[in-house]
């Protein structure tokens, strides 16, 4: 039994990797098309190329589920097809046997996943948003931890809140002066873009810093003019697909504490953990239906099932996901929710294998 379920675990990874791969290809290209609608002489086919690279791992762990589907259909399919199945249940292997030895191929494709998406993914996500940003905005520089930091010239910036495209909240300008020391610092406790890179700060405190003395004033508005635009806060954004499991627990501690929204954060925080299960539930929805269904089904029809299957999850995942965010529902039911029920069907198509 342990060379059968060896077989089965090899042979549905070889076809979830076949997946993956032609799934990655197409994904890559739409990116590749859309970055070319930003070529510049600064941000040329090479930096595509490797803002590519860099983002392939991240979207590997999103296809994952997708692809453990369709290699799935495609190789239990293919071995009905061929009587393998027939075979191996008159030697011995039971249904389960053949399902358990499906669930074994998912662990090892769950374990790839989050050990890109933990420790590889993050890295080359932040490495690709620093690429494009630095080609495309040239002396601005982006390092984003707790909020976001802008690098101007000789002043750094520290935005705190994103209210939408046109308006911040909280937001802290540090500047220096010839010799690398503070000579100004300017806090405003929201902004307005009003174009011609020009932003309207509201409610200031200001410090003009010297070897003497420190003056301190408060002023209602102030027109700050600047590089920065509307379009780059919005891309610097923190993302929390783009967060270990790890930091994204630390920073919507960090939001929590603050009194900041943390809603979307905490969702995506609960869709981590449930993310792995994903997988799994793929697999066992698929392997009762082929083990089932009859022989002499093509593999474009199989391929149309996966699809179907995969499409109506991953739309289904997405509504309850932002329905849970406009009307602030519950973070942990509502990433449990698209999961449980496709158990639950999985478990139903189980058990009318024993009848």
């Amino acid at each position: 039994m342990k060379v059968l379920t060896g077989y089965i675990v090899k042979e549905v990874l070889k076809g979830a990797f076949v997946a993956v791969i032609l799934l990655l290809t197409l994904f890559n290209l739409f990116t590749f098309s859309d970055e070319l609608g930003d070529l510049s002489e600064t941000y040329g086919l090479k930096e595509i190329f490797y803002y590519i690279a860099l983002t392939t791992p991240g979207i590997f762990c999103e296809l994952v589920p997708a692809s453990a589907l369709l290699g799935s259909l495609f190789i239990l399919g293919a071995m009905g097809n061929n009587r393998e199945l027939i075979a191996m249940r008159a030697a011995g292997l039971s249904i389960f046997g053949i399902i358990r030895a499906v669930m074994l191929a998912g662990a090892v494709l769950v374990m790839s996943s989050i050990l890109i998406g933990e420790f590889v993914a993050p890295i080359t996500e932040r490495f690709a948003k620093k690429l494009r940003l630095t080609a495309q905005n040239g002396p601005v520089q982006v390092n984003s931890d707790y909020g976001i930091w802008l690098r101007e010239d000789k002043k750094f910036i520290n935005v705190r809140q994103i209210i939408d495209d046109h308006h911040l909240a909280d937001i802290s300008i540090y500047e220096l002066n010839d010799q690398q020391h503070l000579q100004q610092t300017i806090h405003a406790e929201s902004a307005v873009f009003l174009g011609n890179q020009q932003w309207d700060l509201n409610n200031i405190k200001s410090s003009v810093i010297s070897t003497q003395q420190i003056l301190v004033n408060k002023q209602e508005h102030l027109l700050w003019l600047t590089s920065i635009a509307p379009s780059l806060l919005k891309s610097v954004v923190i993302n929390p697909n783009n967060l270990t499991f790890v930091d994204l627990s630390r920073y919507i501690g960090f939001l929590k504490k603050n009194h900041q929204e943390s809603h979307a954060f905490e969702l995506a925080f609960w869709e981590r953990i449930v993310s792995p299960l994903d997988t799994f539930i793929m697999l066992l929805l698929s392997a009762p239906f082929i083990i089932s269904v009859k022989r002499g089904v093509s593999v474009g029809e199989r391929m149309m099932i996966g699809i179907a299957i995969g499409m109506g999850f991953n739309v289904v995942d997405k509504l309850v996901g932002h329905l849970g965010l406009i009307y602030n529902l519950n973070p942990p039911l509502i990433a449990f929710i698209p999961c449980l029920t496709m158990l639950m069907l999985a478990l139903y198509s189980v058990n009318r294998m024993r009848d």
